[in-house]
């Protein structure tokens, strides 16, 4: 818990992994959304080399009990490869929302859309990835990965990581009136670097993005490099002060 984003008490967990299940011997990479229905998290589990999407339910937000025994959301078309994982799902108009990544199971390599009338059946948008890597662009030739899609002012805001390389990443944003196609990417993308000779040197990644008043809260993974394996992995804070996200005058207002 924090009351302002920057102190906070020790972590608890709310749901551990459960390997009896067969497919979430780790689990990691979760979403939690407050509806009227309670707290709703999907989740991923891990196993076998594998990835998968799960959810569970919390009547407090921190207790949470799985819905379902199998994931409700699996790898099956080719450019997912061995894994779908990091979702981020939002609540409109009766629909769930879901974006996640899919592909390599260490980082994925792309970004698909789906949506469900009750969180648990999904629907994969026929036509994904919805947002893939542009190898125009170096920071993010490689892949894109990690959604955070938020909804303001008619627009669909998502916060993507990009990758140089597999270890490389840095973040950036885009933007889409249907939250599926035609993704604006912001022209001063990336918009997170990593640090040369700081905690964050190598890459951050992983955003999860508020606005709270005026201004914007990007709370975000970090990591250094040191060989032969990763040696950190902390969790950052930046602000925007603008409450506008894109350039005044981009696209439609």
């Amino acid at each position: 818990f924090s009351k302002d984003g920057l102190e906070w008490s020790k972590p608890q967990i709310t749901l551990a992994s459960e390997e009896a299940t067969g497919w979430e011997d780790d689990i990691n990479r979760n979403c939690v959304l407050r509806t009227e229905n309670g707290y709703q998290m999907w989740y991923t589990g891990q196993a076998r080399g594998y990835s998968f999407i799960g959810m569970a339910k919390s009547d407090d937000g921190l207790r949470f009990i799985r819905t379902e025994e199998e994931p409700v959301l699996i790898c099956e078309r080719q450019w997912e490869g061995m894994s779908v994982m990091n979702p981020c799902v939002l609540y409109e108009n009766g629909i769930y929302k879901m974006w996640y990544a899919a592909g390599c199971n260490h980082e994925p390599d792309a970004i698909g859309y789906a949506s469900s009338p009750d969180g648990i059946h999904w629907e994969k948008y026929e036509s994904n990835p919805v947002l893939s890597g542009d190898k125009a662009h170096l920071w993010e030739q490689h892949k894109v990965v990690a959604p955070c899609v938020i909804k303001e002012k008619g627009w669909f805001y998502m916060f993507y990581v990009g990758h140089l390389h597999e270890e490389r990443a840095q973040v950036g944003l885009a933007r889409s009136a249907d939250g599926i196609t035609g993704w604006e990417k912001h022209p001063d993308n990336p918009l997170i670097c990593p640090t040369e000779g700081d905690w964050d040197s190598v890459a951050v990644y992983k955003p999860f993005v508020l606005r709270v008043g005026d201004k914007w809260m990007m709370w975000y993974n970090g990591a250094a490099y040191e060989e032969p394996v990763w040696v950190f992995e902390q969790i950052g804070l930046a602000e925007l002060k603008d409450p506008d996200l894109f350039p005044q005058g981009a696209g439609r207002e």
